[in-house]
């Protein structure tokens, strides 16, 4: 049996956060129907033209691959027709889960808001994912992952001294605060709701998520420190035993010895002793870290990390995400995985994160095209051939 076997999620999000969120869910067995949006309602300038074959074929290539809508089936519905309300407020009437990442107040135009579904079914968890939360003043601005993380304080600590700050990938805001946020809050939720036998709201903000992570940031700056900056603190490039080092190949060597016991391990393997009582003498950083730079020039990334590896000694090659597939280890772990397509191949994937012992999660199938089971659904709901067919005539689903 799957941890969440049995919970029905609706999803109603697009973009990228809400998607990831309902994967998490999907890999440990949630039931999830995408609600989506007829094709010219969600797409915009050229992409609401109609692809040509090569395209159609690009597209279901991505759509097989697409990790993020694995496990999961498909409807599509025009919300905005009284008759696709209708097979909504439906299908919620069983739902365990709405999920939404549309702007504030969007849901409210379209009916489909947490008043009118928890009228329709009070055991409901219902989470809005959003940039800046449901209330505030920049609760209707528009942002993508930079400006949330640039707003909660997380892009203006990374970096290096001197430099405008280095924009990460999209994952601290769209997929930590944001999707991972939102999947732990659900599933927060359906536990409490096993108490009290109601469902609740959930307001979730990707820039309330990115501080969040920043907690610990946060409570050594309350407690009289200096708020992080770029470069400037213990793991942020500051002190030259935690940092990355160029190899003789171009590659790089990512060094994390902080504790005394690594660092002086670290001087007996680049022949410095002398260096041992110099960890925090930072008058002496720049010598220890230039010593420390032409030592790793010496060999390449990986004939350092097949030496070293054994060691009790913090360090890593930096990977490019390819080679990051390719690892025996990662591949140990399962982090490389595949699902059943269409036809019944094998389409490869990312594996599951969270390993557990009794229920593990498992990538199932792969993903949907929008509507795949349009007609399934509706026939589940009691809908006869004829009234989809009209339903279908008057492009209120597709």
């Amino acid at each position: 049996m799957s941890a969440l076997e049995g919970i029905k999620v609706l999803d109603l999000s697009r973009l990228a956060p809400g998607p990831f969120c309902t994967m998490l869910l999907s890999d440990f067995g949630a039931d999830v129907l995408l609600v989506e949006g007829p094709r010219h309602l969600v797409s915009r300038g050229a992409a609401a033209e109609e692809p040509d074959e090569q395209a159609v074929e690009a597209q279901a290539r991505e759509l097989r691959h697409d990790a993020l809508r694995r496990n999961k089936r498909s409807i599509v519905i025009n919300l905005r027709e009284d008759a696709g309300k209708q097979i909504f407020y439906t299908l919620c009437e069983d739902a365990d889960v709405v999920l939404e990442g549309f702007r504030p107040g969007v849901v409210d135009r379209l009916g489909v808001d947490y008043e009118t579904v928890s009228r329709i079914n009070p055991r409901i968890v219902y989470c809005s994912l959003s940039g800046y939360g449901q209330d505030g003043p920049y609760r209707l601005m528009v942002g993508h992952d930079i400006n949330y993380i640039a707003m909660a304080g997380a892009l203006g600590a990374i970096g290096r001294p001197g430099q405008k700050p280095s924009i990460p990938l999209n994952i601290l805001a769209d997929y930590a605060g944001g999707g991972t946020m939102a999947a732990f809050s659900v599933a927060t939720a359906l536990m409490a709701r096993e108490r009290s036998g109601r469902g609740q709201y959930i307001d979730l903000a990707m820039s309330d998520g990115v501080l969040y992570l920043l907690a610990a940031a946060v409570s050594r700056m309350l407690a009289g420190g200096e708020p992080p900056r770029p470069g400037a603190s213990s793991y942020s490039g500051l002190n030259p035993h935690y940092d990355v080092y160029e190899t003789a190949d171009g590659g790089y060597i990512s060094l994390g010895t902080q504790e005394a016991h690594f660092w002086e391990n670290l001087c007996d393997i680049v022949g410095r002793e002398d260096f041992k009582p110099l960890q925090h003498d930072t008058a002496r950083h720049p010598e220890i870290r230039d010593h420390l730079a032409a030592t790793f020039r010496q060999r390449t990334r990986d004939e350092w990390f097949e030496q070293l590896k054994e060691t009790e000694l913090c360090i890593a090659p930096v990977y490019s995400l390819d080679e990051a597939l390719e690892d025996p280890h990662n591949r140990h772990r399962g982090m490389l995985s595949s699902v059943a397509g269409p036809g019944g191949e094998q389409v490869a994937q990312i594996g599951v994160g969270p390993k557990l012992s009794e229920t593990p999660g498992r990538p199932r199938t792969a993903g949907p095209s929008p509507g795949d089971q349009t007609d399934d659904v509706l026939a589940s709901l009691g809908y006869e051939a004829e009234r989809i067919a009209e339903l279908r005539a008057a492009g209120v689903i597709s």
